[in-house]
């Protein structure tokens, strides 16, 4: 056994760690790409309106796809914790910004919306619309400033800093593009290419970031 002061005391230690980050990396590639997969096949096959409408609307009650949809966005919230427990140490405010989108990622899934997913100014929405709505926003906005975070994070590693320099430059003025039509446009087909947009790439950061950290040897 490694005595304290020798070398290779922390050896064993930080083997073992290193290897537990790779497993929880490799866990939330698993759950990225599981639930983006059912995220997916519950919009596209469901009986939704198409672009035009919220993605959403797929879980909501008496959809036959609702259940898929759910546990696409439980595998989903899953793959943010995860990747969050997989970053290097150092790492500062993503770890907490992604367990936290997480949390809001999964309330969204648990609290449907009800019929077209209606939200405010234009629509008249119920309280459940507006606790799924919300925790959505919040969702998506802990994610992309866990991408801004990691991109200017030293103890992050070059690999994950341009992954998330790269989709934090898309997301950014995704978002911003996102909530200036839902003020100005509403529910539409901008409003429902543009959402779409936003969740790929926080999917595909998700996926990719997961991989890198499930192949990392540090």
């Amino acid at each position: 056994m490694a005595e304290l002061g020798r070398p290779g005391t922390t050896t064993a230690p930080r083997a073992r760690a290193d290897v537990a980050r790779r497993v929880a990396g490799s866990a939330a590639a698993g759950c990225a790409l599981a639930g983006g997969v059912a995220v997916t096949v519950a919009v596209v096959a469901g009986p939704g309106p198409g672009l035009t409408g919220y993605v959403s609307e797929a879980g909501i009650a008496g959809s036959g796809h609702a259940t898929t949809y759910r546990i696409g966005i439980l595998a989903l919230a899953a793959a943010l914790l995860l990747v969050g427990a997989a970053l290097p140490p150092g790492v500062w405010a993503a770890p907490a910004l992604l367990a936290t989108s997480a949390v809001f990622t999964a309330v969204s899934g648990a609290v449907t919306c009800s019929a077209g997913c209606p939200l405010p100014p234009f629509e008249r929405a119920t309280a459940a619309d507006l606790v799924h709505g919300g925790t959505s926003i919040a969702a998506t906005a802990s994610v992309v400033l866990a991408m801004v975070t990691l991109a200017v994070s030293g103890p992050a590693g070059p690999v994950l800093r341009r992954l998330a320099g790269l989709a934090a430059a898309v997301a950014l003025p995704l978002c911003a593009a996102v909530g200036l039509a839902m003020l100005v446009l509403g529910r539409g087909a901008v409003v429902g290419v543009l959402e779409r947009l936003v969740l790929a790439v926080a999917v595909l950061w998700g996926l990719s970031t997961a991989t890198a950290l499930a192949l990392a040897r540090r």
